[in-house]
């Protein structure tokens, strides 16, 4: 009889009939009495979600002090019910760590199944009850592991990270096998990138059971590969990559959505947003159920749902960068009809929000994410993020340090931390803060940076490390005017990111940092080249524009446009700062009419924006242009200087040469210029003459030899006038004369068209000169 209702209770339970397998449940226990059948009752209870049920049957069979099992799920469903304080009443604040010690020699106890003696002949197998015994204890072993889990999940909403952290590991290192462990000590970042790849090497694969002796080798194998899987993408690259291949390769599992989860997290570490949308985007739109789908037209647009709740915040983040407001848009309309009671639907929402600039809306609805799950990280990011965006330091400042307590591995929140200081000018803070954020990224000593050197390509990187923190390590170094490490810094931050494999142009503001590093130190033609290479990679066609798609949608896959601009910037304000920069240089190069020309295309870009920096930026870019086209104009008078005097002296050179035999035709000619003409003339010249002088004067004084030459035509042409003034009086003797009008203007006089008045007309102006 007791079979048949142990079966009947299972094929219930089997079925989900949660109430049928209480019911027979129940009447095996009545019948049998036994501790196994009270513990699968109480198991059946809190599968139901009934925990006080559970604690009620479980305390008054009083197993909890007889059974590791049974007091494990006590413990749980106290856990479940926020109890926290009795649930470590019974579990206790000491960690069993002597099991840890013990570890290899129960793996070795668990192969040694036939012993071979010294005669030749084997020993007798152990009996059925020493292996049932052994069972037992593996059992009991596992059951310890999970109460350091469940100690840890304690204490760690009790904000004791330490202690959870602690709790965490002692758990993986009795069971390996307890994934939920290793799971908190990832996700939550209780450790940093080197301390996880450490950790992980520590751990004792070879205690991984199975049923076939043959496969304990494989199976501990594919057990470290999918641990690798979750770590930190900061950490290691090379064997991330290789685990990842391997699995994908090898175990046949390219398309499981962990997998593809753990390519995505890497791309999107290298700024590869597009190629990581693409992964998440797949992942959400494997649809669930296909018969479904195939009779209810409405199902393909519901397949983000249904999901692990790891795969929205990076989700999230890949539309954001792409800038797909739209697929956000429609995105957390679905998420919030759906499934209004997860964190990762208002972190939907508050995307959106940030994502078309109402910040105030974004910033509550981060905060209500972060009170459903106090351990999302996403969301405290997103909530400091509202408060930089509106420029409240002090209190970004304390969301990040909120953060960087609850995840004490990763360093993004010390990341941030820096560059809220970075903004308030607070220089030493800012270089703490960096230091400790490229310590937590790589390892390293903080303060030292060691050397990096691209990889040929086709193979990743084995340092590690985030770029940006050096980026803005170079620009705490620039601001202190220590140009030297700053321009080692970013050279240093190009360098990883292309051993990475980064996308190029999420890097154009690094290189734009390094151009004006190498400006300040008077290296310009190597400022000029940089600022060279970000427009050509950043507004020369190379990098690519993304047009919003719903991800997860019946096409599953991107659509991809060509565009001019760097995705996931303000394209206009960087491309224009660009050129403003690069105008500056080529003014301190002395090109002006090339930094004209810069200067007027940062001032039309910038011009375009709109508001907001841009339209500082511009402002500045017309000022730059204003002074440069003053520039321009001096230099082309300067030319136009130059080649009159040129063609001066040579004229004057011509003149001497030609002085003797010119004078018999200009005795004939000079005898018909008027007086008032030559006075006219002189009247013209002289002012045009002295403004001149006083703009050039300190080009090049007249030579003497031309002088002298002046000085002859002087006299020459005083003799001229008297001889014509005589041959005028002699004529108005014999005429009658004719009164002149005040109203005359001596311009009237007809002017001589021969070639030596233009001559003397030259002469006088070098002459002034």
């Amino acid at each position: 009889m007791e079979r048949f209702l142990r079966s009947w209770r299972q094929d219930a339970l089997n079925r989900g009939q949660h109430d049928s397998a209480i019911y027979i449940g129940d009447k095996v226990l009545a019948l049998t009495n036994s501790d196994s059948d009270a513990f699968w009752l109480a198991q059946v209870h809190f599968s139901n979600n009934n925990f006080t049920r559970a604690l009620a049957l479980l305390s008054r069979k009083d197993l909890v002090s007889r059974s590791t099992a049974c007091r494990y799920l006590a413990a749980h469903c106290y856990i479940k019910q926020n109890q926290f304080e009795q649930a470590l009443s019974i579990l206790g604040e000491h960690n069993p760590t002597d099991l840890i010690r013990n570890n290899h020699t129960r793996r070795k106890i668990q192969h040694q199944s036939h012993v071979t003696l010294r005669n030749g002949k084997s020993a007798t197998p152990r009996s059925d009850r020493t292996e049932e015994r052994e069972r037992e204890d593996a059992n009991n072993i596992r059951f310890e592991a999970a109460m350091c889990y469940l100690r840890g999940l304690c204490f760690a909403k009790q904000n004791a990270f330490d202690r959870a952290r602690d709790c965490y590991k002692d758990a993986v290192r009795i069971d390996v096998q307890c994934f939920e462990a290793f799971d908190q000590l990832m996700k939550n970042s209780l450790m940093s990138p080197t301390e996880e790849l450490e950790f992980l090497e520590s751990l004792d694969f070879d205690s991984v059971s199975s049923p076939d002796p043959m496969m304990a080798q494989e199976a501990a194998h594919f057990t470290k590969m999918l641990y690798t899987t979750r770590l930190s993408k900061y950490s290691s690259p090379t064997i991330l990559s290789d685990a990842t291949e391997t699995l994908s390769t090898h175990y046949n599992l390219a398309e499981n959505p962990d997998i593809l989860l753990s390519r995505a997290e890497a791309l999107y570490t290298q700024c590869r947003f597009a190629e990581a949308l693409e992964l998440t985007s797949s992942i959400l739109s494997t649809s669930q159920s296909t018969d479904l789908s195939s009779t209810n037209p409405s199902i393909p647009a519901q397949n983000n749902l249904g999901h692990a709740p790891a795969i929205y915040p990076l989700h999230l983040a890949c539309l954001y960068e792409t800038g797909a407001t739209n697929a956000l848009f429609l995105l957390s309309h679905m998420l919030a009809d759906h499934s209004p009671e997860e964190p990762y639907t208002y972190l939907a929402i508050g995307v959106y929000y940030l994502s078309v600039s109402k910040v105030a809306e974004a910033r509550r609805f981060f905060s209500k994410a972060s009170l459903l799950d106090p351990h999302s990280a996403p969301a405290w990011i997103g909530f400091a993020h509202t408060f930089a965006a509106e420029g409240e330091h002090d209190q970004a400042i304390a969301a990040y340090s909120t953060a960087a307590r609850l995840f004490q591995g990763s360093h993004l929140p010390q990341l941030f931390l820096g560059m809220q200081h970075l903004a308030l000018n607070n220089m030493s803070l800012a270089h703490e803060y960096l230091c400790a954020a490229h310590a937590m990224s790589t390892g390293a000593t903080p303060g030292s940076v060691s050397s990096l050197t691209p990889n040929p390509p086709g193979t990743v990187s084995a340092v590690g490390g985030d770029p940006l923190v050096l980026n803005e390590l170079g620009v705490v170094f620039y601001h202190q005017n220590n140009l030297s490490d700053a321009i080692e810094l970013f050279g240093q931050a190009l360098a990883l990111a292309t051993s990475l494999h980064c996308e190029p142009s999420a890097w154009v503001a690094t290189r734009a940092n390094l151009g004006h590093a190498y400006r300040r130190m008077g290296r310009l033609s190597e400022s000029l080249r940089e600022f060279d290479e970000c427009l050509r990679v950043g507004a020369g066609g190379s990098s690519m524009g993304y047009s919003p798609f719903l991800g997860g949608g019946t096409g599953g896959s991107a659509a991809i446009a060509t565009a001019s601009g760097v995705g996931g910037y303000e394209d206009r304000g960087l491309i224009g700062s660009l050129h403003t920069s690069r105008g500056l240089v080529l003014l301190e190069l002395g090109r002006t009419t090339d930094a004209v020309t810069a200067l007027h295309e940062a001032v039309r870009v910038l011009g375009a924006s709109g508001g907001g920096d841009a339209a500082g930026g511009a402002g500045v870019a017309g000022t730059l242009l204003s002074r440069a086209l003053e520039l321009w104009a001096l230099e082309g008078r300067q030319k136009d200087r130059t080649a009159f005097e040129e063609s001066i002296r040579e004229g004057s050179a011509a003149s001497s040469k030609r002085r003797g035999s010119t004078r018999s035709r200009e005795h004939k000619g000079k005898d018909r210029v008027a007086p008032e003409e030559l006075s006219r003339r002189r009247g013209h010249q002289e002012p045009f003459v002295e403004g001149r002088n006083e703009e050039v004067a300190h080009v090049a004084p007249p030579a003497a030899e031309d002088e002298k030459v002046e000085m002859d035509l002087d006299n020459e042409a005083d003799g001229l006038l008297r001889r014509a003034l005589g041959r005028v009086r002699h004529s108005r003797q014999r005429r009658p004369a004719i009164p002149a009008t005040p109203d005359m203007d001596a311009s009237q006089t007809p002017a001589p068209s021969n070639g030596r008045s233009r001559g003397i007309r030259h002469g006088r102006s070098h002459s002034g000169q």
